[in-house]
């Protein structure tokens, strides 16, 4: 958790921002992420607004977009709000570091066996998708996150909401050149193909710290997945379950109904990875699970965790309610 900038909104809707997810050097990020605190204190959260270079509205239309979506492996939205000027949407709290700061914590590339287990959770959370019409058109490595609880994509809709279809999207702030298929930056609309290209691009950057390497970069046993993911003709490129297969010669993959969310019952929470049976390459905290963290990860989780517990509310200014007293802002 990186300290608020002097520019940052204090709140957004009633939840009171404790400090940024992504560090400051990072510039391939799409949205700013912050962890956020209901103002009972008995919430923590994970926030996301619109880059101050954005399009709100498009911006707007991508986030109620993932808020009514529940499939596995992407990060769920729960809340949506703000104005038309500064939209923000959020979900609950878990400990989770993007992609680049996973390697920062590492020391470097990850190992080929995780990378292995990382693109496999990813394409099968892609397949699902997919196979349910539904294309992720935001995945890059700021869009990772690594959780106890598995990766999760984030970032839904990025590059739709970074230029309408028709534009050239090779300029927009925010946006991983890298990960950009050769038609979605043409203007072209998102696909499952460009899904994939981004995935490819993912994978090389988690096992070689850059999303556009050298062939011989890239561990002998990710090189073939990752570069047919990486082919710029997009009809060469393989499907997610396809890439799950090669990633996981043993798994037989079939899609699992996970219906787009509608109005919910007051209190029925939307359904989750965690929701379903779990499958094994999910287990991340077992020493002999296929996928587990690697050490440094874990710990530069814990650190975090132990931080947003110990963080306190912001002491109100003069003259202002103290936290626990909503009041209206900016961002109502």
């Amino acid at each position: 958790m990186e300290p608020l900038r002097h520019d940052d909104p204090p709140r957004a809707g009633s939840h009171v921002l404790l400090g940024r997810l992504d560090a400051d050097s990072e510039r391939a990020v799409p949205v700013r992420r912050f962890v956020a605190r209901s103002t009972d204190g008995d919430r923590d959260l994970l926030v996301s607004l619109p880059r101050p270079d954005a399009d709100p509205a498009r911006w707007a239309v991508e986030a109620e977009g993932a808020r009514r979506l529940s499939l596995p492996g992407f990060l769920p939205v729960t809340e949506v709000g703000g104005t038309a000027e500064l939209p923000w949407c959020a979900t609950p709290y878990v400990p989770a570091l993007p992609l680049p700061a996973a390697l920062r914590a590492h020391g470097g590339p990850l190992p080929e066996p995780f990378v292995r287990f990382l693109g496999a959770a990813l394409a099968r959370a892609l397949a699902t998708a997919h196979a349910r019409g539904v294309t992720h058109a935001g995945l890059s490595p700021a869009a990772v996150l690594l959780t106890t609880d598995g990766p999760r994509a984030s970032c839904f809709g990025a590059v739709r909401a970074a230029g309408p279809d028709g534009e050239r999207r090779d300029g927009p702030p925010g946006l991983d050149p890298g990960c950009l298929a050769p038609e979605q930056a043409a203007g072209g609309r998102p696909r499952p193909p460009g899904d994939v290209y981004a995935l490819g691009a993912v994978l090389a950057y988690a096992a070689t710290g850059h999303t556009v390497p050298e062939r011989d970069e890239i561990p002998v046993p990710l090189r073939s997945p990752v570069t047919a993911c990486l082919s710029r003709d997009p009809a060469t490129r393989p499907q997610a379950h396809q890439v799950l297969a090669l990633l996981e010669p043993n798994t037989r993959w079939e899609p699992v109904a996970h219906p787009v969310a509608g109005p919910r019952p007051q209190g029925v929470h939307p359904a989750t990875v965690l929701d379903a049976p779990p499958h094994p390459a999910t287990v991340l905290d077992g020493a002999d699970g296929p996928g587990p963290l690697p050490a440094l990860v874990v710990a530069a989780l814990a650190r975090q965790a132990a931080r947003v517990l110990a963080a306190e509310l912001p002491a109100p200014a003069p003259g202002h309610p103290a936290p626990g007293s909503p009041r209206p802002t900016a961002l109502d």
